[in-house]
């Protein structure tokens, strides 16, 4: 379904945004930007430091990507790398099963490293934690 929503927004000459996406992939029902989404699951949504699978991860909003950023972890390959699928890291575009790696020194994934090209991980990134679905959405 998210796929479908992020082609029908191309063809209409939309952007495409990761939080849409994330929401739409997620089920995860929070509006406005990436950088808020920790803040307003507060109360709502379960939230933490383990990554598991549908969870969403929260970037901080950073210099460079002032609006943060969110990403829907689909695989658990070990304790510190996961597989997301996201939108818009690479602009207008889905990315889909990009790897990310705990870089963070006390392997609580408030920092990391997130594949942009197959095998290449670009520069740190602070993240808040994950965001956890409900069980009935």
């Amino acid at each position: 379904m998210a796929l479908q929503e992020v082609e029908r927004k191309q063809a209409l000459g939309h952007r495409v945004w990761c939080v849409p996406y994330a929401r739409n992939l997620s089920g995860i029902q929070i509006r406005g930007n990436a950088k808020d989404w920790w803040g307003k699951a507060h109360k709502t949504y379960d939230r933490g430091a383990d990554p598991t699978v549908g969870a969403v991860m929260s970037f901080r909003a950073t210099r460079g990507m002032s609006l943060g950023h969110v990403a829907v972890v689909s695989e658990i390959v070990d304790d510190r790398q996961v597989v997301i699928n996201h939108a818009n890291w690479h602009r207008n575009k889905v990315s889909l099963k990009m790897g990310v790696r705990d870089v963070s020194k006390n392997n609580d994934w408030t920092l990391v490293r997130v594949e942009s090209q197959p095998g290449r991980y670009g520069k740190p990134y602070p993240v808040n934690g994950f965001i956890y679905p409900k069980a009935d959405e």
